[in-house]
């Protein structure tokens, strides 16, 4: 799942409820990055910070809305990014970090 916020702080406190409320194995923060986007009708022009929280397709649902809920912005970025392959280590992993 990605999604992009104002802040390295804001990233932060996303990546850490999803964390522990399970919705995510573990999150990665960029930033930051300059996001140019047209908004109302303006080109604008933002330093921001890339959140990227690695998830199974069954935590897809809750994770988005908790990011819904608990982001600064009206309309945050969120794209799920389906997972193609990995070390089965790693996916094992992924999946037993987000199980309730």
């Amino acid at each position: 799942m990605v999604s992009t916020t104002g802040s390295e702080e804001a990233a932060r406190a996303l990546a850490t409820g999803a964390i522990a409320a399970r919705l995510g194995a573990c999150a990665q923060i960029v930033g930051p990055i300059t996001n140019v986007y047209r908004w109302n009708g303006e080109v604008q022009t933002e330093q921001e910070s890339r959140l990227e929280i690695k998830t199974t397709v069954d935590r897809v649902t809750a994770l988005t809305a908790h990011i819904k809920d608990n982001h600064s912005y009206d309309l945050p970025e969120i794209i799920a990014i389906p997972i193609a392959g990995g070390s089965a280590e790693y996916l094992s992993w992924l999946i037993a970090e987000t199980c309730d």
